[in-house]
C-alpha cells in the first residue's frame, strides 16, 4: 500500500480522483493552491485509489498523505 503525498503547504483546491479510481504513474490526482498558484500533485505509481484522506478546501502541510493508494 502507497501513499501519495504533498510536495508542499497549501490549500486542497481540487481532488481530481476519487476512491476506486484507476491512476497512473505521473497522473494527476489533485491540485494545491499555494501562494496563488496551483500545483498539480502527481501519482508515484500505478494503482488504485483506495482512500481519499482530505477533502477540498482544507490546508495541508508538506509530506501529509492525500491518498492511499493499492
Amino acid at each position: 500500500m502507497a501513499k501519495i503525498e504533498a510536495s508542499m503547504a497549501g490549500n486542497l483546491w481540487k481532488v481530481l480522483k476519487q476512491e476506486g479510481d484507476a491512476v497512473e504513474a505521473g497522473e494527476e490526482v489533485a491540485i494545491l493552491e499555494s501562494m496563488k498558484m496551483e500545483i498539480p500533485v502527481e501519482a508515484e505509481a500505478a494503482g488504485k485509489i483506495k482512500a481519499v484522506m482530505k477533502a477540498e478546501g482544507e490546508f495541508i502541510d508538506e509530506g501529509e498523505a492525500l491518498f492511499e493508494i493499492e
